[in-house]
């Protein structure tokens, strides 16, 4: 079910995204919280137009959004954001001399008002 958003600046021309993606969607899977075959959407966009602070020096960003449903644990939701950030870590050799920022935000989709159907199955 999760809804994975990857978002990322365009100064990082050596971030693969698809690559990103698979490596994320298989962290989701081996936390045990989500099936392999289809619960997994994930997306990715390159930001061309952004900001990072003030300053005039070089900066990006790599941003990771789950939208879940809620009800899962306090302590599981630390897991998977600790786990999609050590997959951000280590996704490529970040260019040097850019201050590149990480980040994972977890959101609680209402699980009583969410709805999905697959077409074509």
């Amino acid at each position: 079910m999760p809804h994975l958003h990857l978002e990322y600046t365009a100064n990082l021309p050596q971030l693969n995204a698809d690559v990103a993606l698979i490596r994320l969607n298989n962290t989701l899977v081996a936390s045990g919280q989500f099936a392999a075959e289809f619960d997994i959407k994930s997306r990715a966009l390159k930001v061309e137009t952004f900001k990072v602070g003030t300053a005039m020096n070089e900066r990006a960003f790599v941003a990771v959004r789950l939208a879940l449903l809620s009800g899962r644990s306090p302590e599981v939701k630390k897991q998977l954001s600790q786990s999609l950030l050590a997959v951000l870590q280590d996704l490529c050799e970040w260019p040097a001399g850019v201050e590149v920022q990480l980040s994972v935000e977890l959101l609680d989709i209402d699980r009583e008002s969410y709805n999905k159907t697959a077409i074509g199955v």
